[in-house]
């Protein structure tokens, strides 16, 4: 009780506050999202996100040994799929010598200790932008659920250290599990999106990627019949358990800092490493602030950033992630 106790005295400088941290951010706390591009020496700045580009494979190799000198130890990857490569079923996804199965290769020919987590999804092949395969009006579940499990398998024939399902498809998780198990990858993890919202914060993502759904009145305009509505909080701690009993090594809440609360109870819910996608319409955000001056970008970086660990993330997939590490590096 006041006057014995003042909290003031552990706050009076630096020093003492560094002393009674609770919470630290390194490096390795981060995974950045790459996007690769097809061809040689292509780097597109992509407008909705200032410092974030497409790269072809050379130049994607050449930044993950930068981020790796930074201490960064992961990198989820996804890729520009040409238009032509795009149909109904995916098929692009699994093709061996796809852009997605080249850049795994190079990046672990070049880095392998650089920890490598392909999306597993089908939006960037598909020709409506959903993440699984359209019948009778709308995504089928079970014949994306197949496809995905040969999309995983070819990444990790390719050298993936994990395969990371974006899709929120029912029971993908288990099938993942057996597919990859019975193709030798026992040792392949599943970082599984678990907890993914059907959210407005991923449109610069879907710039990057030109992976938007494709607004027609056959087919969903929206995400909503798989990914979950934002304003429930019970299903996503059911999604991350049942994803673990179905084997899942790390599951993921998706966005970020908007979505502190979820990151909480799955984190108090699970044991097993709960990984927080800072997504692309966060980033923009501050970007977008901090160009006007509105708002100091480095500071607020990092505070979310501390947020995001404080509130149980165990890992940060975040597009502020080579920023943030050289700020901590210095």
């Amino acid at each position: 009780m006041f006057p014995l106790h003042r909290g003031r005295r552990l706050r009076v400088n630096e020093s003492i506050r560094s002393l009674v941290r609770e919470t630290t951010l390194s490096p390795s706390d981060f995974m950045f999202p790459m996007f690769v591009a097809e061809g040689e020496n292509v780097k597109v700045e992509i407008p909705s996100m200032p410092g974030i580009f497409r790269r072809s494979i050379d130049l994607t190799v050449e930044e993950v040994k930068e981020i790796y000198a930074l201490g960064i130890r992961a990198v989820n990857i996804y890729v520009k799929v040409s238009e032509n490569l795009k149909d109904n079923t995916g098929k692009e996804a699994w093709n061996k010598d796809g852009l997605m199965q080249q850049a795994i290769r190079a990046i672990k020919a070049a880095c392998p200790e650089m920890i490598v987590m392909p999306d597993v999804a089908l939006d960037p092949y598909s020709v409506y932008g959903h993440d699984g395969i359209i019948a009778n009006g709308d995504v089928e579940n079970d014949s994306t659920v197949a496809a995905l499990v040969k999309m995983a398998v070819s990444h990790a024939q390719a050298g993936a250290d994990f395969v990371a399902p974006s899709d929120m498809m029912d029971g993908r998780v288990l099938r993942l599990r057996e597919g990859l198990d019975a193709a030798g990858f026992h040792n392949v993890g599943i970082m599984s999106y678990s907890a993914k919202y059907a959210s407005a914060f991923y449109g610069p993502f879907r710039d990057a990627l030109d992976s938007a759904p494709v607004d027609t009145t056959d087919i969903p305009k929206d995400k909503k019949t798989y990914q979950m509505d934002y304003a429930n909080r019970i299903e996503a701690i059911k999604e991350a358990l049942s994803d673990v009993k179905e084997g899942a090594d790390m599951v993921m809440v998706k966005p970020g800092i908007a979505y502190l609360d979820i990151v909480r109870e799955v984190k108090n819910a699970v044991h097993v490493p709960v990984t927080v996608y800072h997504v692309s319409g966060e980033y923009a955000m501050i970007k977008a602030a901090a160009e006007r001056g509105w708002l100091d970008n480095d500071k607020i970086m990092m505070e979310q950033l501390m947020c995001i660990k404080r509130a149980g993330a165990s890992l940060i997939s975040t597009y502020f992630a080579k920023e943030a590490a050289i700020l901590l590096n210095k």
